[in-house]
Parts: structure tokens; sequence; C-alpha cells
């Protein structure tokens, strides 16, 4: 039961190239990086990713990204990763967009067995019309477009409205950071975090988490827990400097209320002055 693996190198040395991922994460936030690194050291490639969004240029996904080892991406959105965009627009990589809620659905249903699902979102849109480029061409033009969805009309909430079918998402892995884990798998995953990292473990057929800190069994009491060990196969403890590697994706500062508008102390800025709020956002 004891399920710790001694590095993140020894947790992925099995995943081949053309593997499915689920991966945790939502933008910078619990981004299981430790387990990204490894993977992209192992040089594999032509991976299939299902994830919020693709990283960001230079961190998370966005570094197999920058490697050329993703050939397909699931997810919300591209965001500002400019090189995401570029090869999405260039015909390098195939990208399916799926509304948020939707994909974080199909990740549930994918990890509790529920093959389908009706929902209203993306309904009489370019979602279930389909049409939505998926590869472009080195042309520009559209290579590659999405196919029609099934919809059926339902008696619903007090009204008849389409709903579009959505089929649930599996994958051979599934890639998560959490705050503390035990030895048995139990997750419990710190604030926003936990984000999309539960449907990623859930939806991946092994699952690697690594996490900040690991304690006996026992210790996470049944309400502190976020993720079963049921879904959790690898476990991988970071670091301090490893844990501690936590970069902030947009930094917004403001001066205290009632600060002069001018450095009281010379080489004391304004940004300065807001740090706490930078190191609260952490």
């Amino acid at each position: 039961m004891d399920k710790t693996f001694a590095t993140a190198a020894d947790a992925v040395a099995d995943i081949p190239a053309g593997a499915s991922l689920a991966v945790g994460g939502f933008g910078l936030s619990g981004v299981p990086i430790v387990t990204i690194r490894a993977l992209l050291a192992r040089g594999v490639g032509d991976l299939e990713v299902v994830s919020n969004n693709c990283g960001v240029d230079g961190w998370g996904l966005g570094e197999l990204l920058a490697a050329g080892r993703i050939r397909r991406v699931i997810a919300s959105y591209i965001g500002e990763n400019k090189e995401f965009a570029r090869q999405y627009l260039g015909g390098e990589v195939e990208v399916e967009l799926t509304p948020q809620g939707t994909l974080a659905e199909r990740l549930r249903a994918g990890g509790v067995g529920i093959p389908a699902f009706y929902t209203a979102t993306g309904a009489g849109t370019a979602v279930s019309e389909g049409g939505m480029p998926l590869r472009y061409a080195v042309d520009g033009s559209v290579a590659l477009a999405s196919e029609p969805k099934e919809l059926r009309p339902f008696d619903a909430f007090g009204r008849t409205r389409e709903y579009v079918l959505e089929r649930a998402i599996s994958t051979d892995y599934g890639l998560v950071r959490a705050a503390v884990g035990d030895r048995h798998g139990n997750l419990r995953f710190e604030k926003s975090t936990r984000n999309f990292n539960p449907l990623a473990g859930m939806a991946g057929r092994v699952t690697i988490a690594e996490v900040d800190e690991l304690v006996e069994p026992g210790v996470l009491g049944p309400d502190d827990i976020h993720l079963p060990g049921i879904y959790v196969d690898r476990l991988v403890v970071l670091t301090p400097e490893e844990a501690a590697e936590l970069p902030i994706e947009k930094t917004t500062v403001r001066a205290r209320p009632g600060a002069s508008a001018e450095p009281a102390t010379p080489g004391f800025s304004a940004a300065e002055a807001g740090r706490d709020e930078i190191e609260g956002a952490r």
C-alpha cells in the first residue's frame, strides 16, 4: 500500500511516446511541474494532453510544448501562451477547445465510469454543429475540423431545450500536484490548487501525484481528503526547494492605503510597498 516512489524520474519511467495525459492545474496554480520536467527529461513525444490550458511560455506544460513533445491538446482556452497559439495556427499541434465546465465534467465522468452525458452548454453553437478548427494547414487553411455532435431535446427545469452529447475523457496517465498526501495515495489540495487536479487524477488510468508533504495513513481525516487513494497509483515527495517554486502568472501591486506617492526611503518603491500582497498571492 506504500505508493511512494524515490524520484519523479522513477514515477514516469514507463510513460511511452504517444501516451495521453490528464494534467492538473489552472494557469500556474497547482501545476505538477516536477513530474512534467521528469517527463521532458525522458525525451518522449507525440503526447496527447488534456488540461484546462497548456501552461504558459516557458513553464508548466509550456515546457513540453516548446520542446515539440505534444501532438494534441484538449483544453478550454489557449490563454496568453504565445508558443501554444503559434503552434496551433501553424498546424504543428491539434487543439480541441472545450467549454471549461464541460471539460471538467468530461474528466469527472471518465473517472467514475460514465461514458457520456448531455449538457446544454454549447448546444446550437459550433461546439455542437461542428466546424471548429482542430488543426490548421501551413497555409492557414483548416486541415481538420470538428464533427457535429448529437443533439437531443429534453423537457427539464420547466422548459424544453436541446442538449448536446459530450463524451467522457479517460487517459493513460494522470499528473497532479497536491499539498499533502499519505502513503496510501489520499490527497489534500491547497485552496485554488484544487482546480482541475482531482478531476485529472480521477481520469487517469495510472495517476502520479507529486506532494509537498508526505504523512502517514490516518493523519488526514476523511473530511480533509479531496482525492481518495483509490485514484492514485504513485506518489513523489518534493524537496523544499521544489515545493517552493511557485511563480506568479500576473503580478499586480498597489500602494498601501495612506502611503505617500513618493517613496519614504530612497530606493523603496510603491511596488515594494505592495510586496506583502504578492507574497499573499503565493
